[in-house]
């Protein structure tokens, strides 16, 4: 395949099936980080620039603000540069260093928050900030992936529809929820054309998003300290709450039993199928969604060093990646 413009190169057909993940069902985790941008975040960008320049209130040479915890920053950080828009990424403490430096050196502009909201978070406080700006700079577009509906109709467009393409008949969707526009762009779809599928939607605890106490997090990714806009919990059959020391354990378990180094996203939402295992039929077709790869997490989730200074050592369990002495 010849591409013109990198931000249009999206993956969306690859699926990697986990042996033995769920004895007596077939697992199959599909793989959104195999783009330029390297998350699902890149079809959520591309859904709400490409709706916001049909809508004309973004044209060639344009400034987009934008909140975000790495992912969709560097997303829209590589549209922006491809597409020749100013990019601003409000950002705060969580985001990784990786991550950084990669919005940084796509061109885009970093503004960092540091002080937590009402719930104990950043977002709104990084939200309170995009609301300055833009009250300040009325050229200034925020495409607000938490209540924009273009974040959501990109993933019932895309990502469920390649679901349903290529595995066909799915009992159980595995879903992690961060802004809820993939989860509820999936769940718009499949209540549409497999009404049948049991939709298990996976937070992190300490998030706001579906109701629980606020708490402190670690982990970028999922979790929120304010319910995003696009949330509709009455959607979903369940929701499923996970420890980030769990999601940790998870993330160092499947690069060492499968090879795959992923990100904590994707550690919670398999955390969270080992959850829900006893009540998944035999001979279930269950698809989970892995956000992105483990590359941004070097100094974090597979770092000793940090896990056992922000979790303790019981964390670690046996998945030490320390080198051995000889």
């Amino acid at each position: 395949m010849i591409y013109q413009r990198a931000c249009d190169i999206v993956t969306d057909d690859v699926f990697l099936e986990l042996q033995g993940a769920l004895p007596g069902s077939s697992v199959f985790l599909k793989l959104e980080g195999m783009n330029p941008a390297g998350s699902v975040k890149l079809k959520s960008a591309l859904g709400m620039v490409e709706d916001a320049e049909s809508r004309g209130v973004l044209w060639p040479g344009g400034r987009i603000v934008e909140s975000s915890s790495g992912s969709l920053g560097i997303a829209l950080a590589v549209i922006a540069a491809a597409r020749g828009y100013h990019f601003t990424c409000v950002t705060d403490p969580n985001v990784s260093a990786q991550s950084l430096a990669l919005i940084r050196a796509l061109g885009a502009e970093v503004v960092q928050v540091t002080q937590r909201d009402h719930n104990g978070g950043y977002l709104g406080t990084r939200i309170s900030h995009i609301h300055r700006m833009t009250a300040a700079d009325p050229g200034l577009v925020w495409l607000n992936q938490y209540a924009n509906p273009a974040n959501a109709q990109a993933h019932a467009r895309r990502t469920a529809t390649s679901i349903l393409k290529n595995i066909g008949h799915v009992d159980v969707l595995i879903v992690g929820a961060g802004t809820t526009g993939t989860l509820m762009g999936c769940t718009r779809h499949f209540r549409a054309f497999s009404p049948w599928t049991r939709i298990v939607a996976v937070d992190t605890t300490g998030s706001v998003t579906f109701g629980g106490p606020p708490g402190l997090r670690h982990i970028p990714g999922l979790g929120t300290s304010r319910r995003p806009e696009l949330c509709r919990p009455d959607q979903v059959d369940e929701v499923v709450l996970v420890d980030e020391p769990d999601a940790v354990r998870m993330c160092r378990r499947l690069a060492r039993e499968h090879g795959l180094p992923a990100g904590g996203s994707t550690g919670s939402v398999l955390a969270a199928l080992e959850t829900v295992a006893d009540r998944i039929p035999a001979d279930s077709r269950v698809v989970a969604l892995s956000p992105d790869m483990g590359d941004r997490y070097a100094k974090t989730i597979y770092d000793d060093m940090w896990v056992a200074d922000t979790y303790g050592t019981d964390v670690l369990g046996g998945s030490s990646t320390r080198p051995v002495a000889v």
